[in-house]
């Protein structure tokens, strides 16, 4: 019954095998060929390079008239990929209109690897992710750095994140609203510490007449102030 959507699946697989494609990688469930497992990498220079992104495929038995379901096991905090189904935006896939029959699995694969790490922000499925990328593109890598495998890279080891962080998936990502996350780093940016010490040392008036004081007697006496 199926037959003819196998035949054309173990030669896709034969085809990504042989071209052994960076950052992508797939294979069937089991003898079922009609259910994939893959796993795509996003591309060097982006801000998702190093990132892994696993996702599923089910191919229909009309398979290649029609094209696969395609969703994202981990959900990425993504611009064009859904929130809640985590299927991605890409119109060959999201309308059959648009599928050509030439399209095979390792097409499919590096359209959504390109997909991942170039987002098109013209037409987003996820708005959040998108309100935050075109905000800060700073906050927005430290968002799905942290919520990914790999850790943030930064210069002080002793601010890396702790362990948790490194295997947390999209998954248990919580939904915020853009407001919350600005509210949130804003509160973080202001030091009220730093602004309470600041202000009561130059609101004293006599501050600056006791500095130079101070700077005449460490002229006069350098040797006991070094001692000091």
């Amino acid at each position: 019954m199926h037959a003819p959507a196998y035949i054309l699946l173990e030669r896709d697989f034969r085809e990504l095998k042989q071209n052994n494609y960076v950052g992508i990688s797939a294979s069937p469930v089991s003898d079922n060929m009609l259910k994939w497992e893959a796993e795509i990498e996003g591309l060097k220079d982006s801000m998702w390079q190093g990132l892994l992104f696993p996702l599923e495929l089910n191919f229909p038995p009309e398979y290649n008239h029609v094209p696969p379901i395609v969703r994202f096991t981990s959900i990425p905090f993504h611009p064009n990929v859904h929130p809640h189904t985590g299927q991605p935006s890409i119109d060959f896939l999201d309308d059959p209109a648009s599928w050509n029959p030439s399209y095979t699995l390792s097409s499919i694969l590096l359209a959504l690897q390109v997909m991942i790490s170039n987002p098109i922000l013209e037409n987003p499925v996820n708005l959040e992710a998108t309100q935050i990328m075109i905000k800060s593109e700073y906050m927005y890598r430290k968002i799905i750095h942290t919520h990914l495998q790999e850790p943030v890279q930064v210069e002080d080891e002793s601010h890396k994140l702790p362990a948790q962080f490194h295997t947390s998936s999209f998954r248990n990502f919580p939904t915020v609203t853009f407001n919350e996350y600005h509210k949130m780093w804003s509160e973080i940016a202001t030091s009220k510490t730093t602004e309470r010490y600041r202000n009561s040392l130059f609101e004293d008036p006599n501050f600056i007449g006791k500095y130079y004081k101070w700077k005449k007697m460490d002229l006069r006496c350098p040797k006991e102030w070094k001692l000091k």
